[in-house]
């Protein structure tokens, strides 16, 4: 899983030995989601070890735990910080900014795109040496729910077109990126030429199996099983982390464009339906962990 800022790498499966590599990356992806979901709900502060135990209730090992907040503050996502005398470390400003524009996914999802609106292309000609920015230029975009559709070439909705003029400058490639903003005027069919930009099969399986994985527990919610507080955190910490690369996958295309049985409308109210039942419960057992 990756982070809107590729903070994260690789997530191992449940499968996977307990290693304590394999632990340290888990309790990074898992503090991320974390950050997110209950520290910028908390005053963009957090005590060390009421996260260290928190995490623990989550499954992860303390060591795993301290050493992803280590990497996190490395990278300028943390600052350390005391408060009433409890140490404690503090969201930089860069990190409040990349939390907050990856709210408007996760917890807004990727509203599909108005179809008149037209589409943002971005042609890419690079020379051999500037190959690393090429590299990561295309990666921007693929981030950003550009899809490939061709040699050099990338597709989305005409609404991207800022964020790609951002990817662009931020690498000092605007001599070597052509963007337009425009309408589909081809004969051939332009779902077809969607679906294979974009993995759309595999998006659509995602969110299937978030859905199979969890209306369970909307259910078990809605029919008013009781969830003790702590129960309840670890299922809201584990259902944001599980659902938070899906919407950064899904380019948000018009809906009159893909199948008929897409899927993401119905994860994402399944989603939605599982914060309304354990975000209460969950904020409310953190909060014990604050001074």
């Amino acid at each position: 899983m990756a982070t809107t800022d590729g903070t994260i790498g690789v997530v191992t499966s449940r499968s996977d030995p307990p290693t304590t590599t394999s632990r340290t990356r888990v309790s990074r992806t898992l503090l991320v989601s974390f950050l997110g979901a209950v520290v910028r709900r908390m005053g963009d502060w957090m005590p060390i070890a009421g996260v260290v135990e928190l995490m623990r209730q989550a499954g992860q090992d303390a060591p795993g735990v301290r050493t992803a907040v280590f990497r996190l503050k490395q990278r300028g996502w943390l600052e350390s910080q005391s408060r009433d005398g409890v140490r404690g470390y503090a969201l930089t400003e860069r990190a409040s900014a990349v939390l907050a524009e990856g709210d408007e996914v996760i917890w807004h999802s990727r509203r599909p795109a108005e179809l008149s609106d037209g589409w943002c292309i971005v042609h890419l000609s690079v020379p051999e040496a500037e190959r690393r920015k090429r590299d990561q230029l295309r990666t921007h975009l693929a981030h950003l729910g550009f899809g490939n559709v061709g040699t050099a070439m990338w597709l989305a909705p005409a609404r991207m077109r800022a964020a790609a003029e951002g990817a662009i400058g931020e690498l000092g490639m605007d001599e070597h990126a052509a963007l337009f903003v425009g309408a589909y005027a081809g004969s051939r069919s332009l779902t077809s030429l969607l679906y294979e930009s974009w993995d759309l099969a595999g998006i659509d399986h995602s969110y299937r199996e978030f859905i199979r994985e969890h209306e369970p527990l909307v259910a078990a919610g809605e029919a008013g099983a009781a969830v003790d507080p702590r129960t309840a955190f670890v299922r809201y910490l584990r259902v944001v982390d599980a659902w938070r690369q899906l919407p950064f996958r899904d380019p948000g295309l018009p809906r009159e464009l893909l199948a008929e049985d897409w899927s993401a409308p119905a994860a994402v109210e399944c989603f939605e339906r599982l914060v309304e039942l354990l975000a209460g419960p969950a904020l409310a057992h953190a909060a014990r962990y604050w001074p």
